[in-house]
C-alpha cells in the first residue's frame, strides 16, 4: 500500500505542475501574447499524464479501500489548478491512515 501511495503522490505533483503550466499557457494563448505554443505542447503532455494519475488513484483507492464517490473526487482533482496539490496532501494525511505516521516523521 505504501508503494501505491508513493506512486499517487508523485504523479499528483507532476500532473499539478503540468496543469499550472497549461493554465499559464492559456493566458498566453488568449491574452495579449496570442501564442498557442505552450498550450499545444503542455496540453497533450497533461492529458497523457492525467491517464497515469487516474490509474494511480484507482490503484490506491482499491488498496485503501475508499468509497466510489471519494475516488471520483480525487480523480477530478487533477483537472482543477492547485486542487491536485491539496488532494495529494489530504489523501496522504487523512484518507490513508496507515501511512500518516510514516509521513509525519
Amino acid at each position: 500500500m505504501q508503494g501505491a501511495l508513493t506512486r499517487y503522490r508523485i504523479i499528483a505533483w507532476i500532473v499539478g505542475v503540468c496543469l499550472l503550466a497549461l493554465t499559464v499557457g492559456m493566458v498566453l494563448k488568449y491574452g495579449p501574447a496570442d501564442d498557442p505554443t505552450v498550450v499545444e505542447t503542455v496540453g497533450q503532455l497533461h492529458g497523457f499524464l492525467y491517464m497515469f494519475y487516474l490509474a494511480a488513484t484507482f490503484d490506491l483507492s482499491r488498496r485503501v479501500p475508499w468509497p466510489f464517490k471519494r475516488m471520483l473526487l480525487v480523480m477530478l482533482a487533477g483537472t482543477i489548478p492547485f486542487l491536485s496539490f491539496w488532494a495529494e496532501r489530504h489523501v496522504s494525511r487523512h484518507w490513508v491512515p496507515e501511512a500518516a505516521p510514516a509521513l509525519v516523521e
